[in-house]
């Protein structure tokens, strides 16, 4: 049979399409449908690259004695919590508080007004050691429902009391130096110095974490904050995490060494981690860095870039049922393609053997290879004909959501590597994902960005706080390669609706606008987890808008916002530093630069190839008026004795314009 799926666009909810549970989207149809039969909602929430909600899905949601209790007792509902993360964001709070931890598969259990009584995660079909078993679970709560539901409700209406209670921030200090050297000393303190990351395993990129560590190095001269985030990034490159053979990072890994990864790839993490290897290049050229975030941003236009300019948002852990088969290779393979003797030695750079590191097979990586940063010559080309081997060997499933929040940080990511590294396609890239921005996600109004679409469909849903945040972070950083303060505007139009429609009367910004659908709570995101949270992302983009336009209105509003953040951070500001990178500002002296020129100079090249966070750079042109109202502090700048002009500003004031001679 057919369930109220098959005509969704989300690819993992049709993964669930031909299930015999009669699944429904999340919506008004299924909650009507559980008031007026008088049955609990079962959610169950995933996302279409997830390991473990394949898993479940075929241990229960294909099973037919799963199917007949859910269908008979339960109105079951399915969420792809990439289309709806407000949903998702919602219930984990809840699964968290519940279990002191959460993760995908979601699954709930809830009252016909949402609200719910149970949460876990990944759950086996019967009880398996410490797990409970989904049958056992729904067989207790079917009968529960008809001899004892008032204690369902109870605990239902407990557990929503509990989530909308307002937590109360303590008080705490102003955000400055001392905020920033706790946070670092916080990430410090879980250093993995023998294998770089932070923590045990698993292990994630967290490449905000690093690229707090990068700026702030720079600009306290704290060497050891950079020697932490360079280990990091030369561990992550030599191990099974990045892969060798098509570029591309999966999403964590399984193991403190960062050998055996979860296969996954999302697009925000490729978008964040080339955007971190480039800038960890720029201090210093290390070619791996750049090799690395090439690599990356290869991989996302190859297999992740769609007809619309847009970018998927992402790659399945899975390949014909087997996690990462994929990505596995034996010696006998390599040779097949290489050659005895080349594959030979190809299979000894990269730890391929005959007993494998991942069962029974191996793992491209460089983690045992103590000559890893001199390659030899030709490998690229090996490495290129393994590819079209593996990709014409099986089929890997990509997700062809178009996030607009992960589009941002990939526009960021083009941005900043075609600038840096002076890459023409990077730029292309750049230019045709801003214009699927401004035309295909809507934001060329920017209130009516919507944030989730198909090629084959107009995005549908309206956008969220972060999906505002890093479009807007997307369109300055384009800026900086093209200079057209028309990008500039843009992101102060996306600001302007996070000011209006997203504010909290208590501090910060809530994920929903103030128009969208009403959930049991409005959620309001305070820490940064895998992805940066939005509450973080307005606090950077303000400090930026302050920065390049000099309006005060911007300048407050960052202030603002890092006090919130400071505050919602308690005793953890580590947990807030992607926001923190808009502090550094504030607390290190920054520095606007304009040049008064017909177009960039070698000169302006040179200085912006240099690494300096704490600079801003513009153009103005003779006559840019779109400047001018975007940054009305330049109006009185300009070219003398028709000559390029810089006009250097610092703590407000400006220093007297510095006219560049020809040569």
């Amino acid at each position: 049979m057919q369930n109220h799926l098959k005509d969704q666009h989300s690819p993992y909810l049709l993964q669930h399409a031909d299930n015999p549970v009669d699944w429904y989207p999340w919506g008004e149809e299924a909650f009507e449908k559980a008031r007026r039969e008088d049955k609990p909602v079962f959610l169950s929430i995933g996302y279409s690259t997830c390991h473990w909600c394949h898993v479940m899905a075929q241990e229960s949601f294909e099973d037919e004695q799963v199917a007949e209790i859910l269908n008979r007792s339960f109105v079951a509902v399915k969420v792809d919590r990439e289309e709806r993360p407000d949903v998702d964001a919602v219930y984990m709070e809840v699964c968290t508080a519940l279990n002191g931890s959460g993760g995908w598969p979601l699954t709930l259990l809830l009252t016909p007004e949402q609200k719910p009584f149970f949460a876990g995660t990944y759950l086996p079909r019967e009880n398996r050691g410490s797990y409970l078993g989904l049958l056992p679970l729904l067989r207790a709560v079917e009968e529960k429902w008809e001899r004892d539901r008032a204690s369902l409700l109870k605990t239902g209406e407990e557990v929503t009391a509990m989530l909308r209670r307002e937590r109360r921030a303590a008080p705490a200090a102003e955000p400055g130096e001392a905020t920033l050297s706790t946070a670092a000393g916080q990430l410090m303190a879980s250093y993995d110095a023998e294998y770089g990351g932070f923590g045990t395993a698993p292990k994630f990129p967290a490449p905000h974490n690093l690229l707090f560590l990068l700026r702030l190095s720079k600009l306290s001269g704290e060497a050891s904050l950079r020697a932490a985030a360079e280990h990091t990034l030369q561990q992550m490159a030599r191990g099974g995490i990045f892969d060798h053979i098509g570029g591309g990072f999966a999403r964590y890994s399984t193991d403190r060494e960062w050998l055996a990864p979860h296969f996954e790839k999302t697009l925000y993490d490729n978008a964040l981690l080339a955007y971190v290897y480039t800038e960890a290049w720029q201090e210093g050229r290390f070619a791996l860095y750049r090799t690395v975030a090439e690599a990356t941003l290869d991989y996302c236009l190859r297999e992740l870039c769609g007809g619309c300019g847009g970018f998927y948002s992402g790659q399945d852990a899975d390949s014909e049922g087997e996690e990462g088969k994929y990505y596995l290779f034996t010696p006998a393979q390599v040779k097949s393609v290489l050659g005895e003797d080349e594959g030979r030695h190809f299979c000894e750079c990269y730890d391929i053997t005959a007993e494998g590191n991942f069962h029974g097979k191996s793992i491209p990586n460089l983690l045992l290879n103590q000559r890893w940063n001199l390659l030899p010559e030709g490998y690229d080309d090996h490495r290129e004909r393994l590819r079209l081997y593996r990709s014409g060997r099986m089929e890997l499933r990509t997700d062809r959501k178009l996030v607009t929040g992960w589009n941002g940080l990939m526009l960021m990511a083009l941005s900043k590597a075609a600038a840096v590294f002076d890459d023409r396609r990077y730029a292309t890239a750049a230019r045709e994902l801003a214009n699927f921005l401004l035309e295909g996600a809507g934001a060329g109004e920017a209130a009516r960005l919507r944030a989730v679409g198909y090629e084959e469909k107009s995005p549908f849903l309206p956008a969220q706080l972060d999906d505002y945040a890093f479009c807007a972070l997307g369109f300055l950083e384009l800026y900086a390669l093209d200079y057209d303060a028309a990008w500039i505007l843009r992101a102060e139009a996306l600001g302007r609706e996070i000011l209006r429609r997203f504010a909290d009367e208590g501090g910060g910004f809530f994920r929903t606008a103030s128009d969208a659908e009403t959930l049991i709570k409005r959620p309001k995101e305070r820490v940064d987890g895998a992805l940066p949270s939005g509450n973080s992302a307005a606090a950077l983009l303000f400090d930026l808008l302050g920065r390049m336009t000099g309006e005060s209105q911007w300048r407050e509003a960052a202030w603002r916002q890092q006090r919130f953040l400071c505050a919602g951070a308690g005793n953890y500001p580590a947990g807030t530093v992607f926001g923190q990178l808009g502090l550094l500002g504030s607390v290190f002296p920054s520095r606007e630069l304009v040049l008064a020129a017909q177009a960039p100079t070698a000169s302006l090249r040179a200085v912006t190839g240099r690494y300096a966070p704490e600079l801003t750079v513009l153009l103005k042109r003779p006559g840019d008026e779109t400047l001018q109202k975007a940054a009305p502090f330049t109006a009185p700048f300009a070219m003398q004795d028709g000559k390029p002009t810089y006009y250097l500003c610092q703590g407000g004031q400006c220093a007297l314009p510095y006219v560049e001679e020809e040569n």
